[in-house]
């Protein structure tokens, strides 16, 4: 590992110029995702600023929503009983990844900021537009089973890999940001982008900006709601596809609201507005499922190794929502 500096600011806006004053300055908080990344080489920070010591950690039930601190750990949001009783869509996600011991260490703010998990991303010698762009991209031709079917370029095909952010995304949860700017809030689907030409950047943070907080508004979905996340093994992986459920269903078992979301399928976590649409007015059946489902994967194209996704994909949808559906 690189040698590098370190600081530990208590103030949120010394944080902030430490980084914005120095482009090769980082913030860190729980650093599951980017020491790992400095120990391969992959990202050579020379300054890291933790920001633990900020008062970032709380979780405030306000009117209307919940606003959940940047550094609020990820197993402590899960066990909330207010996340569990008004977003119990956000508890499911967290608890589906990583394992116990992680998501005792990592935050809000950094889950939402990993990097992809594409090996060739990892391996410093193999050619990697989002790690030294303009090297090209080793997963196009090469071993791209975990790979984009949605919403990729030519210059890259990785995917976002966090299960927290695809509940967030259907939740319509905004985020909270403080910068050399000033404050501003960021609706979740627009924090992640896809990445055409510049794949080396994940998000629409500006330089400096730190995340301080991610409200989650409240809604009918305390209920009719599901997690499913398919994997290569059972203690913790990353999802080779997964799928966020909710549901609001009246008395006569017809839908009045839907949200669905994917992860694993593309650069961003992936929200499905048609297939949600589509699913409105409908009986909560297998039959108005298989329909949303098929709506949610127009557009999906493979590449040598991931076709399975193909059907992987509306097959876990699927179960998705009848999960979702029982659910009382």
């Amino acid at each position: 590992m690189n040698q590098f500096q370190y600081v530990r600011p208590t103030k949120q806006q010394a944080a902030i110029d430490a980084v914005a004053k120095d482009a090769t300055a980082t913030f860190i908080a729980g650093g599951t995702n980017l020491v790992d990344l400095m120990k391969r080489g992959v990202m050579t920070p020379q300054k890291l600023v933790d920001i633990n010591r900020l008062p970032l950690t709380r979780i405030d039930a306000d009117p209307g929503k919940l606003r959940i601190g940047a550094l609020a750990l990820n197993s402590t949001v899960a066990d909330d009983k207010q996340v569990r009783a008004r977003q119990p869509l956000l508890a499911l996600a967290l608890n589906a990844g990583a394992s116990a011991q992680l998501r005792n260490m990592a935050t809000v703010g950094g889950n939402m900021l990993q990097r992809t998990r594409c090996s060739y991303f990892y391996d410093t010698t193999m050619p990697c537009n989002k790690r030294e762009p303009g090297t090209g991209c080793g997963a196009l031709e090469g071993i791209n089973r975990m790979h984009a079917i949605f919403g990729f370029s030519d210059k890259c095909i990785a995917v976002h890999p966090s299960d927290m952010s695809v509940a967030l995304v259907a939740l319509d949860a905004t985020v909270q940001v403080s910068g050399p700017k000033g404050n501003r809030s960021i609706p979740f689907a627009e924090l992640h982008r896809l990445p055409g030409d510049m794949p080396q950047k994940d998000t629409t943070l500006e330089p400096g900006e730190l995340i301080t907080a991610v409200d989650v508004p409240d809604g009918p979905f305390t209920k009719h709601v599901h997690y499913q996340k398919v994997r290569e093994r059972a203690s913790y992986a990353f999802a080779l596809l997964s799928v966020a459920a909710a549901l609001d269903i009246d008395g006569n078992n017809n839908i009045k609201a839907a949200r669905l979301a994917m992860g694993g399928v593309a650069h961003k976590p992936w929200r499905l507005t048609a297939a949600e649409q589509a699913l409105v007015g409908k009986p909560a059946t297998e039959e108005s499922f298989r329909q949303a489902a098929t709506i949610a994967m127009q557009g999906a194209k493979a590449f040598k190794h991931n076709a399975y996704k193909l059907k992987l994909g509306p097959n876990t949808i699927i179960q998705a929502l009848k999960t979702a559906a029982s659910v009382a």
